[in-house]
């Protein structure tokens, strides 16, 4: 008796040591509709009034209704996808441009940010919980209104793996954070510091890996946005959105990019681990994108085509768009 797959699982990887998710129903996802949006108020699948919203993703590639992840790591291994994929709308105005947010409208995000890690911190099944955003054709958005993504795994990522083995291991070797020191320096240096609030600060760090890669770190040695102050959350509110402006201002066009906020695992004791917000930009100048090719795709080794230092000084100059 033949019985159909399931509709996405993982399947092990054992050259590089990591799951891959295989998700084929995502195939049928739109691509920028323009006649429709089912994030738009009135589309009938979301309240007819709202003002930040949690979405379910119409094509999971990680979903509780999935078997259960039971890690098989043989030559061949198969487990379950079971996990979480959520869509964060920012704003029911469809046009809207993430940096077009107010202050008090990424506040409210954030609050969605900091209740929907919390509970599925308490989700027994998942182990890391990615919160990001996609913007711009360039980096293959799906739907142009104003959104981003959260993701809960049931394992924690290979990326999010090696940070955190580099961040325990500084933390053994030398008793500090390693991130700490990080920031600590790039407020020494002070070339690549884009800009800065009491409790935050930007930068383009020394090691970037994208055209104008930009950081979000967090002054105050913490892990998670549930150990944020309410103070501490306005504050990042208003960083986020300077930094969304000087990016759109940059090249005098809404630039593509992906960013990332980063978080302990939602298991164990991390007290090397210290909050930040990564944005990852495609574009390197104004008319010409950074593809990931065969050096960096292939090899894991990243090529920077532009410098921190020179960057940064035209991110400091860039004035925020209105």
């Amino acid at each position: 008796m033949s019985h159909s797959p399931p509709s996405s699982e993982l399947r092990w990887h054992p050259l590089l040591r990591q799951w891959v998710a295989v998700a084929a129903q995502r195939q049928g996802r739109p691509q920028l509709p323009q006649d429709w949006c089912p994030f738009c108020p009135g589309s009938g699948r979301v309240p007819k009034q709202y003002d930040v919203y949690l979405y379910p993703n119409d094509f999971p590639a990680f979903s509780e209704d999935n078997p259960p992840f039971a890690p098989n790591e043989e030559l061949f291994g198969v487990t379950g996808a079971r996990g979480v994929c959520d869509v964060v709308l920012y704003s029911p105005d469809h046009n809207l441009l993430p940096s077009q947010l107010t202050v008090e409208q990424w506040e409210k995000v954030i609050g969605l940010w900091t209740r929907r890690t919390a509970e599925l911190f308490a989700n027994p099944g998942i182990h890391y919980v990615s919160i990001f955003e996609n913007t711009g054709v360039a980096i293959g958005v799906t739907m142009p209104h104003p959104h981003g993504q959260i993701y809960g795994f049931p394992f924690v990522t290979p990326l999010v793996q090696t940070e955190l083995d580099s961040a325990s291991d500084y933390f053994r070797d030398k008793g500090a954070c390693l991130y700490c020191r990080i920031l600590a320096g790039e407020i020494e240096d002070g070339r690549r510091l884009v800009a800065s609030s009491d409790n935050f600060v930007a930068f383009l760090p020394f090691h970037g890996r994208f055209p104008t890669e930009l950081n979000i770190y967090v002054r105050r040695h913490l892990g998670s946005l549930s150990d944020l102050t309410s103070d501490e959350r306005k504050d990042l509110a208003s960083l986020i959105k300077l930094v969304r402006q000087k990016y759109d201002s940059l090249y005098g066009f809404p630039m593509p990019l992906m960013m990332l906020v980063r978080q302990p695992p939602a298991k164990g004791d991390h007290p090397y681990f210290h909050f930040h917000i990564e944005f990852l930009p495609i574009q390197r100048s104004p008319t010409k994108l950074k593809y990931l090719a065969a050096v960096e795709s292939g090899n894991g080794t990243f090529l920077d085509d532009t410098r921190a230092e020179e960057q940064a000084a035209l991110m400091r100059a860039a004035a925020p768009s209105t």
